[in-house]
């Protein structure tokens, strides 16, 4: 059967509140209904018009025979032994992307539920250490494909430990900042009193340094946290395992990152991942110490997760300590992260899209 232009019917998340209350007036329906339907879909975040039960029948069906919502659905889901849920998110055109939960480990911090949401499908930046760096990218996510992920991790948070989602790490598949317009509108979608009602604050953006976009960040006023996937304060060795860095030096990102914090006043994080022999010496721990005189910052170090694809291997426990020493010696912030949902595959760098 060959399918018209007439019978595909508008993804409703696509249409501006505006666009959705002229095509009601031009049904004959009142506009007001257009906030009402907004608010089901933003902040009730329904999945279908048969759940809008404050429209009058009519007004379903019509929307129904002209729309149609879009909500992704979860395709696989695992728990780790430590708590960690990882979710395989199917789309609407077939196509997968993994989220996870991560639950708090501290017995006095028990509150803390933080969701991990991909931003592509794939990736195109090719980081030698990160499973979804050997993916291909196949797309953008739209910001109702990333608000989905929040909204289904935050069912299961409930669900499974009775608490709900507390922080949202931008961190998953794709480079968020290669997305930019979809992700803003995902977050603005998130904490908008007229959608999730989240504090931007709770939220981080991790990005494998796009200059041009850290500054755009700071020309939009942004009020979420950013955070860099530094792992190399040497752009040769930078060069090595994220070859973004060519077109993105070290000096162009620590300009972008000073912008950032003039414009925002946002303290900003460098995650870096301590692979053995590579990036792991004292000389290391100095230059990153160095990079962080740039902008107020505190640095994650970060516990390689191996992958089937890479021989990089994780630094050993004296190396970490020797190395997050020196910096707090210096007055540098550090917190050391330990992985969460290796044996699921759902640590950082290994989120895959597996089928």
């Amino acid at each position: 059967m060959n399918i018209t232009a007439t019978t595909i019917k508008q993804d409703i998340r696509k249409v501006s509140p505006a666009q959705l209350t002229d095509w009601l007036t031009g049904q004959g329906q009142p506009g007001f209904r257009a906030k009402q339907i907004q608010e089901w879909l933003w902040k009730k975040s329904a999945t279908s018009f048969s759940q809008m039960t404050n429209l009058p029948l009519p007004i379903r069906e019509l929307l129904d025979t002209h729309y149609e919502i879009r909500p992704l659905t979860v395709d696989q889901q695992q728990r780790s032994n430590d708590g960690t849920i990882k979710s395989s998110f199917r789309l609407f055109d077939g196509n997968l992307v993994e989220g996870v939960l991560i639950p708090a480990l501290r017995h006095d911090d028990t509150d803390r539920m933080t969701a991990c949401v991909s931003s592509q499908v794939g990736c195109s930046l090719t980081c030698k250490f990160c499973a979804t760096g050997y993916m291909d990218r196949k797309r953008n996510l739209d910001a109702a494909e990333i608000y989905d992920q929040v909204v289904a991790i935050d069912r299961q948070s409930r669900e499974t430990y009775d608490v709900p989602l507390s922080n949202i790490v931008y961190m998953g598949m794709g480079e968020p900042l290669l997305n930019y317009k979809n992700v803003l509108e995902s977050i603005d979608r998130i904490t908008s009193p007229n959608g999730l009602g989240m504090s931007p604050k709770r939220i981080t953006v991790s990005t494998a340094g796009i200059a041009k976009m850290i500054r755009q960040l700071g020309d939009d006023g942004v009020k979420f946290n950013l955070a860099l996937s530094l792992h190399a304060a040497n752009d040769a060795k930078r060069d090595t395992i994220m070859p973004i860095n060519e077109s993105n030096t070290l000096a162009a990102l620590g300009d972008a990152l000073s912008y950032f914090y003039q414009k925002t006043g946002t303290r900003v994080t460098f995650e870096y991942i301590l692979f053995y022999n590579f990036n792991d010496t004292l000389q290391d721990a100095e230059e990153l110490w160095k990079f962080t005189k740039r902008v107020p910052a505190k640095v994650n170090i970060i516990e390689y997760n191996p992958i089937a694809e890479a021989s990089f291997k994780n630094t050993d426990p004296q190396t970490l300590d020797r190395f997050a020493a020196y910096l707090e010696q210096k007055g540098v912030m550090v917190n050391v992260r330990r992985s969460r949902g290796k044996d699921i595959d759902a640590a950082c760098g290994q989120l895959a899209g597996k089928k």
